[in-house]
């Protein structure tokens, strides 16, 4: 299918931010406010033993009062944007909780939300099929914000992936479709054709210079974002590439590999110089998805393919040295793992893992020693986001709540 305005990589680039302020960890440790206050308390529902639940979070956002199905730490400053049932997504303060815009418009779920590289723009995705994004106005603080278009074309959103480095958003749909939009003008850039179901998951490589999907059918697409045509493709038809459906994926930081999890708990490591399969990685139990993939960075360890770590539905996350296609670590939940998250450098070794039951944890991905718990939640962790350069993390959960936790211990450097 022919796009409207040809993909630009000058574009791309004269888009980058480069002046990006970081707040240190110790101003978030100082900023964030804990009152004591455990609302969590009042709500009983989700509680099926009626044992209290510790509450070690340092804040509560609690507005969407149904299901949390999205969460995104802003790239610099110490705001989340949050999605959930309720049809309405959030941007908030993650010091006190202060609701700065609440994004309207969705008429069902909101199950996508995504900060642009830059932080300047956030869009948000629902069952409805919208897409919607929101700007900042202005350059003195980030409390202000406009809506500026809605992006119509999927059926439902599947994902949100915004271009590591310009304001360029790529979305799945539930429609077999991948769509490629240029921002703020909110030009289509290119329309992918090729998967035959739901387009689950997809992303641009680190570089930025391609773009992979897969879908709920098996089929796995790479592409240069310039044109329709598929760079290569694999299929279900390929026995060795047989997943019985994509459930999650992730590409290295090299952009030389992609890491690429199925519905009954296969995985597989893919070249994508050569578009073809070149590891197995079976560490997980069969017939449970892999519903999240992640690298981690460990020094001396994994040479250029890098180290991965995948999460499964049977509760176990396993940390893989790609450079031997062989198992590392196995850190452990209670029940479904639902987010894998990197920490960004110099602690790029720190993994946060989010789960089905009711917590998440902070683990050293070097030796697979857990780190910390963070607990507060009465019923699962459905999404997760690390902030402010990976000294805390947001949780969004089916209990209405989102929750922010330090990843670290307070008085640890």
């Amino acid at each position: 299918m022919s796009a409207e305005k040809p993909y630009d990589e000058q574009d791309v680039d004269d888009e980058i931010d480069q002046d990006e302020h970081f707040i240190s960890q110790d101003d978030i440790l100082e900023e964030i406010i804990d009152d004591g206050d455990e609302p969590m308390d009042e709500d009983d529902g989700d509680d099926d033993t009626g044992a209290s639940v510790e509450n070690n979070s340092v804040q509560i956002f609690p507005d969407h009062r149904k299901s949390v199905f999205a969460v995104a730490g802003h790239p610099t400053q110490a705001l989340a944007a949050s999605g959930g049932e309720d049809d309405l997504g959030y941007i908030w303060d993650i010091t006190d909780g202060e609701v700065i815009v609440k994004l309207t418009g969705h008429t069902d779920s909101v199950t996508s939300i995504a900060w642009s590289s830059d932080g300047e723009m956030v869009s948000t995705g629902g069952m409805d099929g919208k897409i919607r994004i929101w700007r900042r106005v202005g350059t003195e603080n980030y409390r202000t914000w406009e809506f500026l278009t809605e992006l119509q074309g999927p059926d439902e959103v599947m994902f949100l992936k915004w271009h590591p480095k310009g304001n360029v958003l790529l979305a799945g749909s539930n429609d077999s479709t991948v769509w490629l939009w240029q921002l703020p003008s909110g030009n289509t850039m290119q329309v992918f054709a090729g998967h035959t179901g739901p387009v689950n998951c997809g992303a641009f490589t680190p570089d930025g210079k391609r773009i992979i999907t897969a879908c709920a059918d098996g089929t796995l697409l790479f592409w240069d974002p310039r044109s329709p045509t598929p760079i290569f493709k694999l299929s279900a038809e390929d026995a060795r590439f047989d997943l019985e459906g994509i459930t999650s994926l992730k590409v290295n930081p090299s952009s030389t590999l992609a890491v690429i999890g199925g519905a009954v708990g296969g995985v597989r490591v893919v070249s994508l110089s050569k578009g073809e399969v070149v590891g197995t990685l079976g560490g997980h139990t069969e017939g449970e998805s892999i519903e999240a993939v992640d690298f981690v960075d460990i020094p001396g360890v994994g040479a250029a393919a890098g180290v991965a770590i995948t999460g499964a539905t049977d509760g176990k996350a396993c940390v893989w040295d790609l450079a031997t296609m062989r198992l590392r670590a196995t850190l452990e939940h209670s029940d479904a793992i639902t987010k894998l998250l990197t920490h960004p450098a110099p602690k790029g070794y720190l993994v946060v893992s989010a789960s089905a039951d009711k917590t998440l944890r902070t683990w050293d991905a070097r030796t697979g020693t857990l780190l910390r718990e963070h607990t507060g939640h009465r019923a699962p962790v459905l999404d997760a986001s690390l902030g402010l350069e990976g000294s805390v993390v947001i949780s969004a959960g089916d209990d209405g709540f989102s929750l922010v936790f330090t990843t670290e211990a307070v008085e640890e450097d």
